[in-house]
């Protein structure tokens, strides 16, 4: 099920050209070029500089998912400060032959009790607007981690 967007914020805006083998340019960003390349597992050479679109993906999941934890946070002042998200995307082959992607989100809030921080993620999760367009496409495995 889709979420329409009735107000855009912001519009975010890439090139790609050639591929996997090519590069991005975002325009609004400094700085502006990424070279890409493809990792080892998919054929590329190992030590090649640049990245990929699964690390790209990982990088905005993660950053967008503790944006929305973050906020949660703070609505039900929570001390959420030294939390950190990390996110795994595996690319993979999938049943018909071609390529899915599968997404591990690991969730650290270290001063937060443990039922509470996995409140505070199921209601992220429901918020941030990755998980809301991956839900039901790619499976997201959910891992809360506290040290109280």
């Amino acid at each position: 099920m889709s979420t329409p967007v009735d107000q855009v914020v912001y519009v975010a805006e890439a090139t790609a050209d050639f591929g996997r083998e090519g590069g991005i340019r975002i325009t609004d960003a400094e700085p502006s070029t990424f070279a890409l390349v493809k990792p080892p597992g998919m054929g590329g050479r190992s030590g090649a500089t640049g990245v990929n679109p699964e690390q790209l993906f990982a990088a905005g999941y993660a950053a967008c998912f503790h944006g929305a934890l973050l906020f949660n946070a703070r609505q039900q002042d929570v001390a959420a400060d030294g939390s950190t998200v990390t996110a795994k995307v595996a690319i993979g082959r999938v049943a018909d032959g071609g390529f899915g992607l599968a997404v591990e989100l690991d969730i650290h809030l270290p001063r937060v009790a443990q039922d509470r921080a996995e409140a505070l993620v199921a209601v992220a999760h429901d918020a941030c607007p990755y998980s809301r367009a991956t839900r039901g496409n790619i499976d997201v495995t959910l891992t809360t981690r506290t040290d109280a």
